[in-house]
């Protein structure tokens, strides 16, 4: 991470000192946000003559053509939320058709183009197909339902809707060896389609595959989609045979393979006449995997990095997203749902990051080099007035990380936790402790367990963190006396004390979900405070004690995860009380997040400085 780079963040980061009189502040939240920016390109159906489609800020991604060829339509956060756009395949004539706080994306355009179909978490949170009627602005939800639906594709008629959904499958984990809990779930989607006026859905796909992004044949008679039928070999990576192109017949059932076969995975299939089909390939040579777009007839187009395409009506152009090569800023600040709160987000908050009590200044860690054990941690302020290398820390062995880091509240040492915390089955990780300069280090949590996520106490007597495998729970260690003693015996993980010191918020896993809970330092008075069918994990306390922030995945996931670079692509941050109540959603987006800080408030009104676009390579 060069030093500009994190200057820059500094001064993102920095406060006005003019405040608006008699302002309400707004709560802020430090957040590690697994984001990614796309552009839209345009090219020909054999990748050549590639173009990027139009300039613009923020991501762009998710576009579809319009049945006429007219029009392409996609989603970009450009003004700070997600929503559906629309423009001339030349880049002009550009327009937002949705708006409001709420998520929409994957728009598509009925024949007539009078009524757009999108998936929204508008009115209820989880993502429904909604109809727009351009003309007059009303909008209706299709599909109702309490979980996900995904990918809307329109009749040549106008008069049904295929779409994906996870609404009828069962929540899966990932398996991993016996006795080892699994924290990511995995997502199960089916083909539906359904009258557009809502009556006579219908199921197509089992409900024990993975299938989605169905589109029509000319004919209205059969339906295009791609089928996983190993959800384990998707999650580890894309597998020989389990992505394949499939083709299902509306009136006998009967299906079949319509791709060429060769590719490692396909997805993203569309019919560009009555007999070829059009999909993306992934294939590997020599270990490494490329894109590129494939036929049924068996002629294929050059490499291209891509995602999600559409091809024109005429089957002559496609157009599709794919990772940003521009630069991105070094940190944004994500516009929240709830607009009591302001979320700061960058990729330096991706590594190891202690903030003090006060909140005034942070140490942060980059990765070793590549089989190297050496990791660099600095500290510094957000004035951006005392950036300085801290230490240099010998993780003892190549890849073997630091995980977690925590300040104690006087600022003079460091806990360092050792070791990745995702892997499986989970590896030794070790605690130590040292002055923040780096002398003086101990280990003070060690041996065979996989120790990690250390939080100080707020008088600096003691250290909370986990232990999991074998003795699974939560351990306090006494600064006093070095014993460590236990809290808890459950599946429990990322331990936070409060900042009064009577409680510590920690996340368990208990009857097939992970909850937030609280209990005293003693161990007694064990509670309970979220109750959701979704992970919630990763609890932070203001800095007062009386809210906590976290992350949940009880909305549920907002497209096909397939079209994710995330393992786990969920988690809003939320705002509840000490006590479990009030409950506030803070983020609706596309992205996993996790809170790593409460800072302290900052009135409305402020000024915030915009950062440059550093390059994102040389930043990192």
């Amino acid at each position: 991470m060069q030093l500009r780079s994190v200057l820059l963040l500094l001064a993102s980061l920095a406060l006005t000192q003019s405040a608006v009189a008699n302002e309400t502040p707004k709560a802020r939240l430090v957040c590690q946000c697994f984001f990614d920016s796309y552009s839209l390109y345009i090219s020909d159906a054999d990748g050549k003559n590639e173009h990027p489609l139009l300039p613009g800020t923020g991501s762009n991604f998710n576009a579809s053509f319009s049945a006429d060829g007219h029009w392409i339509l996609f989603t970009s956060d450009r003004s700070g939320t997600a929503h559906i756009y629309r423009v001339h395949p030349d880049g002009t004539g550009l327009e937002q058709l949705t708006r409001g706080r709420a998520f929409d994306d994957q728009g598509a355009l009925s024949a007539d183009g009078r009524t757009l179909a999108f998936a929204s978490t508008r009115r209820g949170g989880t993502a429904n197909i909604w109809l727009l009627d351009l003309a007059t602005g009303h909008t209706i939800n299709l599909t109702k339902s309490r979980a996900g639906n995904f990918r809307p594709s329109w009749s040549a008629d106008g008069q049904w809707i295929a779409f994906s959904s996870d609404r009828d499958t069962p929540l899966v984990r990932y398996k991993r060896p016996p006795g080892v809990q699994a924290w990511e779930q995995m997502q199960l989607t089916a083909v539906y389609i359904v009258r557009r006026d809502g009556t006579e859905l219908r199921r197509l796909t089992p409900l024990d595959q993975i299938a989605g992004t169905a589109k029509w044949s000319p004919d209205g008679r059969q339906l295009v989609y791609y089928q996983v039928s190993d959800i384990e070999e998707r999650h580890e990576g894309r597998g020989a045979g389990h992505g394949r192109i499939m083709v299902v017949d509306l009136q006998t059932g009967a299906t079949r393979t319509a791709s060429s076969g060769g590719a490692v995975f396909e997805e993203s299939p569309q019919y560009l006449s009555a007999t070829e089909i059009g999909y993306l390939a992934f294939v590997r040579e020599s270990g490494v995997e490329t894109s590129q777009l494939a036929y049924s007839s068996g002629r294929i187009g050059a490499p291209r990095s891509m995602r999600s395409p559409s091809w024109s009506p005429d089957g002559s152009s496609v157009v599709y997203h794919r990772l940003d090569e521009l630069p991105l800023p070094w940190t944004r600040i994500v516009r929240p749902q709830d607009p009591r709160y302001e979320l700061i987000a960058g990729p330096i908050f991706d590594s190891p990051v202690a903030f003090s009590a006060t909140r005034d200044r942070f140490f942060y860690a980059s990765d070793p080099a590549k089989n190297g054990t050496s990791v660099r941690i600095r500290v510094t302020n957000f004035a951006g007035t005392a950036t300085r290398l801290a230490l240099v820390f010998d993780t003892g062995a190549p890849n073997r990380p630091i995980s977690a880091l925590a300040l104690s509240p006087d600022e003079r040492e460091l806990a360092v936790a050792i070791g990745r915390s995702g892997d499986r089955p989970p590896l030794p990780g070790e605690i130590d402790l040292l002055a923040v300069d780096g002398s003086h280090r101990r280990i003070v949590a060690g041996g065979p367990h996989p120790n990690g996520f250390p939080s100080f106490s707020p008088d600096g007597t003691g250290i909370v963190f986990r232990v999991l495998e074998p003795g699974d729970g939560l351990r306090i260690l006494s600064l006093r006396d070095g014993k460590v003693r236990a809290v808890t015996t459950g599946w429990d993980n990322f331990p936070t004390w409060s900042p009064r010191g009577d409680l510590i918020a920690f996340t368990r896993f208990e009857s097939n979900a992970f909850e937030i809970y609280t209990i005293r330092p003693d161990g007694s008075d064990l509670r309970q405070l979220t109750h959701s069918r979704g992970t919630d994990a990763h609890p932070v306390w203001s800095p007062d004690g009386q809210w906590i922030a976290f992350v949940s995945a009880r909305r549920g996931l907002k497209d096909e995860s397939i079209f994710s670079s995330s393992p786990q692509p969920y988690g809003e941050v939320f705002v509840m009380r000490a006590d479990g109540s009030d409950v506030r959603q803070v983020t609706d987006n596309r992205f996993e997040e996790r809170i790593l800080a409460w800072l302290p408030a900052t009135p409305r009104g402020h000024a915030r400085k915009v950062t440059p676009h550093p390059n994102r390579a040389s930043a990192r």
